[in-house]
């Protein structure tokens, strides 16, 4: 442990230094959109008015009501719905096995880095701060120190790039903070010790029962890129405490000229739900939500005041009226006493005004309003108006609805697939050792696939005229799919399945009239059932081939041996079986192959999970 304190090494103490300061430049630059976060999330869990005083009526209730949460909960239900799957294409014929290997594995390796909890969280984030954060590491102790990829939501309130960068893979720094405990960061790391002053402060959320980080230090993984002696680009990491250097790539022989991951970038994605210029961070809906939220708390707290004291009778009594007031307060009383003689003058009831139609349809307009800017409007909860009760134009409204969700869904899809290239990046690095898979096959039947990174790895591009070629890498891109769907989702897809059956699709004498009628439309899967059709249209031309291969057969039989009984019985029974339309085995044989085959085909193009 000696050698990290040593100056000599590439970095050491002064480097971290120097990398201080970057940070804190760094978060100056962040400093809007750190508190834009929490108060975010104040907003999110409805307890926004904490950062608001209202010197009018201190010490009394502040409503809020839950519009808002409900249009965030509904939108993280409609990204829940649409749980993306990857297909992995390749570029290259040589490579349709590896990328078929992939799209069979890589579910698999999402799966055990628990990715579903991921992309919730994810989306979470997403929706509350604007932006969410995926991070895809290698972690070396995964697996009984064999290693595995490791993918995590990242807090975006951690993260810190250079101002003014649109894109985090542009900033010659990249730092992600973290709070953990110092006595186990002391054991773990001796160089630690007698250095436990934190020097370094980050922002947190605000939570009602408070947290205690006194026994608590940052530490800060500090990525950077720095180019090497051929000017390549080359990605290091250095992880830091307190001022001490606890690791650093640079500092590593094994990969101080390789650096951290061979694909050079930061092992981030951001995914921005409303792209701000000049930043890789977005805005979220609640920033677009608040004012509107803001008033309709405001009118409810005002209603639920006028409702109050309206319920409530009170008396506007003169010092002379002789009234005891104690027992005028006190409704258990049936007897109040009165000194005197009472008149309108000194003694009357307070009539509070009731609330007005017009206050009730302005705050149900601002309701609307929210509802609008959302895009969380009735039909897309499955409410409907105007006396729709059909199932079919309800799911047609709650469908011409969702085009928010689905434009969200797309730009999800898309940070997805970049995490996506960089797990097979991590996969060509790391996987020197073969692996074994169980995935599930077309039928339902388990297989276990071995892969490892040599189907990655570059490959001897050959000679040509005694002048080498180099090396090929493959190369793949990358088609996200929704691997859990929607109800409707799935019935519609079922439904067009059943119409194409109905409608002899998959019949083999209507090959060609399906394949140009499907070639007018358009739906998820089509490729397939394109492909099933013109299967279907070939066995059917190889059975009439047959057919006719066996009647000319019989027919050569017949001239070779006129003579024999067996030749004539052989004849008799071949074309038989395909002259007559009914009653022979070998007919009834073929017609039931007939039927089965488009049974088989619409049975392949439903979804029932």
């Amino acid at each position: 442990m000696d050698d990290y304190e040593n100056e000599s090494l590439p970095v050491g103490e002064a480097q971290v230094a120097e990398a201080m300061q970057t940070l804190q430049r760094y978060k100056a630059g962040k400093a809007a959109l750190d508190k834009r976060i929490v108060d975010n999330e104040l907003w999110f869990r409805m307890g926004h008015w904490k950062n608001y005083q209202n010197p009018m009526m201190p010490g009394k209730a502040q409503p809020s009501s839950g519009w808002l949460f409900n249009s965030i909960a509904n939108k993280h239900a409609d990204a829940m719905d649409n749980y993306p799957e990857p297909n992995v294409l390749p570029r290259s014929a040589d490579d349709e096995d590896t990328a078929r290997a992939l799209s069979s594995v890589l579910p698999v390796v999402l799966e055990q880095a628990d990715y579903e909890q991921v992309y919730s969280d994810c989306w979470w984030r997403k929706l509350k701060t604007g932006t969410g954060v995926t991070g895809i590491f290698w972690d070396p102790a995964m697996r009984g120190g064999i290693g595995d990829i490791a993918v995590r939501s990242v807090n975006l309130l951690m993260l810190y790039w250079e101002p003014g960068a649109a894109d985090i893979q542009a900033s010659p720094d990249f730092f992600s903070l973290s709070l953990e405990d110092t006595a186990q960061l002391s054991a773990r790391y001796p160089q630690l010790r007698g250095r436990t002053a934190s020097v370094l402060d980050v922002p947190r959320y605000i939570h009602d029962e408070g947290q205690d980080t006194s026994t608590k230090s940052v530490v800060v993984d500090w990525y950077y890129k720095r180019p090497d002696a051929s000017g390549r680009m080359v990605l290091h990491y250095c992880k830091f405490c307190n001022g001490v250097v606890l690791y650093a790539s640079q500092n590593d022989p094994a990969l101080a000229e390789r650096g951290l991951y061979d694909h050079g970038q930061y092992p981030f994605v951001f995914d921005p739900l409303f792209v701000e210029e000049d930043s890789p961070a977005g805005f979220g809906y609640i920033d677009v939500m608040k004012d509107c939220q803001t008033a309709i708390d405001k009118m409810n707290h005002a209603m639920d005041e006028n409702v109050l004291l309206s319920a409530k009778q009170r008396y506007v009594l003169s010092d002379t009226a002789g009234v005891n007031e104690e027992e005028l307060a006190d409704f258990s009383r049936d007897i109040v006493h009165v000194v005197g003689r009472l008149n309108d003058d000194s003694f009357r009831p307070l009539q509070t005004a009731g609330l007005q139609g017009n206050s009730l349809s302005y705050r149900q307009s601002r309701i609307e309003e929210l509802k609008e800017i959302s895009g969380n409007r009735d039909m897309t909860q499955g409410g409907t108006a105007g006396g729709v009760t059909a199932a079919s134009a309800i799911a047609a409204l709650q469908e011409a609805g969702s085009k928010l969700s689905r434009d969200m869904l797309k730009s999800a899809y898309r940070a997805f697939a970049k995490q996506c290239y960089l797990i097979i990046e991590l996969m060509r690095q790391f996987y020197d050792e073969q692996r074994v898979f169980r995935i599930v096959g077309e039928s339902g039947e388990n297989r276990f696939v071995p892969f490892s990174a040599q189907a990655l790895r570059a490959v001897p591009g050959g000679s040509v005229g005694g002048v080498e070629l180099g090396s090929r890498e493959p190369v793949f891109d990358i088609v996200v799919s929704a691997a859990k769907k929607s109800t409707f989702s799935r019935l519609s897809q079922n439904e067009t399945a059943k119409e194409c059956y109905q409608l002899g699709f998959f019949k083999p004498e209507n090959a060609d009239a399906a394949l140009a009628a499907l070639d007018m439309m358009d739906f998820e899967g089509i490729e397939k059932v394109r492909q099933r059709v013109r299967q279907n249209g070939t066995l059917a031309q190889q059975l009439a081939q047959l057919q006719d291969q066996m009647v000319r057969m019989a027919a050569v039989i017949e001239m070779q041996g006129s003579g024999q009984s067996d030749a004539d019985g052989l004849t008799r029974s071949v074309s038989s079986a395909f002259t007559q339309k009914n009653g022979q085995a070998a007919a009834t044989k073929l017609a039931g192959l007939g039927s089965a085959l488009p049974v088989a085909a619409a049975a392949r193009a439903m979804d029932l999970h």
